[in-house]
């Protein structure tokens, strides 16, 4: 603890000793002169572990998971008790009442996605948040705020699937439920992260009864080492543990969830939960460098536009511009900038309309995006149009990851879209429900609340999967073994930091936690302004940037949250990473 807390406060560092484990230059810069910042990756070493590792935003899912393994579990086995432990212990984004992805590797070479993303409930309109005037519904009853904002939850689905077709077979269902729903039951004291942001989500939860109950303390913010309990979440659990996956759709939580829409005027009704499936889905791949990144096609636009920016990045000598480099971020932010405008353009549930995906990721595609790059000048982001790839027609989340000793290795990441989702918890589960409905495009052209540009392949309509930037990501070495797998939250800003952890471990030489450490930027076509985060950049290299005529964000923000896991090459230990902007913990053995 004492540790991480070090980890997150700015200093004054003129020790050169400092940065001994950073291979070579990118650090430099800060050593010429005193300059304060957040100690990140120069001083944090990986956790080691010979045999398994999880890599989570809570210490607690993490240790959950390692229990799987050691009792002869295999990684996906462990996914399945992280994620539902991580609906416990990381309430703002672990769920129950959302979905998200889960890329599976093999240790055979064989990769896959569990699709489980939430869909649109039977009832929804693609006009159903807009008013008379056509301007968006603010509040309740629009796509960020209460019932009717929540799509249908896949979560449950998803794990039934991972561990029917790619668990070990060891585990039931039930067992993987039992350490979840202990936490939920005993409790278990909060950290500072997440009692702060209980404290920042008080506004939202209050308003709704089961959600005040739960989560405030008599009506106060919870504070750091107040221990949580759940009952009505562990009940939940309880009833998954006897009946199965299935009793969340058809069963006692199901009916609870579908009375509580209907009295208050929300669309999940018990057909739609009744007629949720996940879907397993081929992943997306390319090189960068010579080494395979495997990714997640849509619904999500992560994968696509990761790729997308990799291949036109490829085509830069990163590793000679330098780290730090002004030069570096320019063309990085170019290609960012391309590729979001490419998502708002062309990306939505490939099941309800035609996304050019193979055009998008092909590298002669990017080449293309790479000759619109000039070198020296800042495009204007409204000069900045989609391209023309081949095919084509004229935060909160959180992410975790899991390696076992055979080297199966699971990238999961799933959300309820913003920090506790809609606020509402359906009466008597427990079950925190989405506001996914807010990624799609309730008014095509007109951002969302993380200011992303939506549209009109991603306008609503009933049973359609929502658009997401989720990004899990394997990287294998050039022999075909992995070598790494990365993943965070945050948003849109999701696709931006797995693509510098690639860039830092690949052209810079970083370890997992360097690279998950270093800091970040993030822009994404609109609105126009580069995001950079606190203590990064050196003054040099922002005045630089403006100077080419980049228009940098009023003040420096943190940028996602990251996890990931790396196999050493020579000796094949494990080595688990989490952010500092995060406070969980790797765990491995």
């Amino acid at each position: 603890m004492f540790r991480k807390r070090i980890s997150r406060l700015p200093v004054i560092i003129f020790l050169i000793s400092a940065f001994v484990t950073v291979p070579f230059a990118p650090f430099a810069p800060f050593l010429e002169r005193a300059v304060s910042f957040e100690v990140r990756a120069a001083v944090r070493e990986p956790v080691r572990g010979r045999r398994g590792m999880v890599a989570s935003q809570s210490s607690l899912a993490s240790r959950v998971g390692v229990d799987v393994m050691k009792r002869g579990g295999n990684a996906v086995d462990a996914a399945v008790a992280v994620a539902l432990a991580l609906a416990v212990t990381y309430p703002e984004a672990g769920n129950l009442g959302g979905g998200g992805f889960m890329l599976i590797r093999l240790n055979d070479g064989r990769a896959t996605v569990i699709d489980y993303r939430e869909m649109a409930p039977g009832g929804a309109a693609r006009n159903m948040f807009v008013n008379q005037n056509n301007e968006l519904i603010k509040g309740e009853g629009s796509s960020t705020v209460g019932y009717r904002a929540a799509g249908v939850p896949g979560t449950v689905r998803g794990l039934e699937m991972a561990l029917k077709k790619y668990g070990s077979g060891r585990f039931t269902w039930a067992k993987l439920v039992e350490p979840a729903r202990k936490l939920a039951a005993e409790g278990f004291p909060l950290t500072y992260l997440v009692a702060r942001s209980l404290g920042n989500a008080k506004d939202s939860l209050e308003h709704y009864e089961d959600s005040r109950r739960i989560f405030l303390n008599n009506g106060k913010p919870y504070a750091e080492g107040d221990v949580l309990r759940q009952p009505d979440l562990a009940a939940t659990l309880a009833r998954l543990q006897r009946f199965g996956p299935r009793e969340f759709y058809h069963g006692r939580t199901a009916r609870l969830i579908a009375a509580d829409m209907e009295n208050h005027n929300g669309l999940v009704t018990l057909d739609d939960l009744r007629a949720y499936v996940a879907k397993e889905r081929v992943p997306l791949r390319t090189t960068y460098r010579g080494y395979e990144v495997i990714s997640i096609p849509p619904p999500s636009s992560g994968g696509t536009a990761l790729i997308e920016m990799l291949n036109i990045l490829e085509g830069y000598d990163l590793a000679r511009l330098g780290w730090s480099s002004s030069e570096k971020y320019h063309v990085m932010t170019e290609a960012m900038r391309r590729a979001f405008a490419d998502r708002a353009e062309y990306l939505g549930d490939a099941d309800f309309v035609k996304v050019p995906v193979s055009g998008l990721i092909d590298k002669a595609y990017a080449a293309q995006r790479r000759s619109t790059i000039d070198p020296e000048h800042a495009s204007k982001s409204t000069d900045v149009r989609a391209g023309q790839p081949a095919g084509s027609e004229s935060m909160d989340t959180t992410h975790f990851t899991v390696v076992d000793a055979q080297g199966n290795a699971v990238a999961n990441t799933y959300t309820l879209n913003d920090l506790y989702g809609s606020g509402v918890v359906a009466k008597g589960t427990g079950v925190i429900l989405s506001d996914t409905m807010d990624d799609f495009a309730a008014r095509p052209g007109t951002p969302n609340m993380y200011g992303l540009i939506q549209g009109e392949r991603n306008t609503i309509a009933p049973r359609k999967r929502p658009l997401s930037t989720q990004t899990p990501t394997f990287v294998l070495r050039r022999n075909g073994t992995l070598w790494f797998a990365a993943g965070a939250r945050g948003g849109p800003r999701i696709i931006n930091s797995v693509l510098q952890i690639i860039i830092n471990v690949i052209d810079h030489g970083m370890n997992i936690q360097q690279a998950i450490d270093a800091p970040r930027i993030h822009h994404q076509w609109l609105p126009d302004e580069l995001l950079y985060e606190p203590y990064g950049l050196s003054t040099d290299t922002l005045r630089a940037l403006e100077e080419r005529g980049h228009k940098l964000a009023e003040k420096p923000v943190n940028i996602a949250s990251a996890t990931g896991i790396m196999i050493e090459e020579k000796t094949d230990v494990r080595l688990g990473a989490v952010d500092p902007r995060s406070d969980g913990e790797p765990a491995g053995y």
